[in-house]
């Protein structure tokens, strides 16, 4: 049996240079990640400011989307805006997938009758007030799914922020659903589901 030992040889050098080229492409988008997003992010998205969304164990697909809205203006942020200005279409998928695949760490809820409130609403609703059930599009462990956001484990803060903006229309780039759902949810309905959904694994 004859062995093609220059054709071995060529197709080891390619495998070589094509993990060489993986390691470098992986080692960049840690950089972006540190240097970028870690400063209101938190360390891997583990987010330590409640202003900001925890992204460890978001769905890349749907962190996907928002980063390219912002990219776009299509969703207006001072400070997400110049941060992809510069990226790739593939450095935005990346730095999705290097966030998503990271555990995130919940915090667990210390009002335990104001969760179990919130977890009523975000399974039941409020038929009285039409307030829909969450886990319809969210699932009933809240991790969403394809285009739509993982909410379990975010800050209680930051969800309880973003549905106050759905109600005011400043933020416009989700479906509208959104927008309904949120208009007939009183106060103590948002802080009640947004404390459920922060301690959720």
């Amino acid at each position: 049996m004859r062995i093609d030992i220059a054709g071995t040889s060529l197709l080891v050098a390619i495998a070589v240079t094509n993990i060489a080229s993986a390691n470098t492409g992986a080692e960049r988008i840690e950089a972006i990640a540190h240097e970028r997003c870690e400063a209101c992010h938190g360390q891997g998205g583990q987010g330590n400011n409640a202003m900001f969304p925890k992204l460890s164990g978001q769905n890349a697909n749907y962190l996907v989307q928002q980063m390219f809205n912002f990219k776009s203006g299509a969703r207006r942020s001072s400070v997400m805006e110049p941060q992809l200005a510069d990226l790739s279409g593939d450095d935005i998928v990346q730095l999705a997938r290097y966030f998503s695949i990271r555990a995130l760490k919940p915090i667990p809820a210390n009002d335990a009758p104001l969760a179990t409130q919130g977890r009523h609403i975000y399974m039941q609703g409020n038929p009285a007030s039409g307030v829909a059930a969450c886990y319809v599009c969210h699932g009933p462990t809240a991790r969403g799914g394809h285009m739509l956001p993982r909410l379990a484990g975010q800050h209680a803060d930051y969800l309880e922020l973003q549905l106050r903006r759905f109600i005011e229309r400043s933020r416009t780039t989700d479906q509208t659903l959104m927008h309904s759902v949120a208009t007939k949810m009183t106060d103590q309905e948002i802080r009640a589901v947004s404390h459920f959904l922060s301690g959720l694994d």
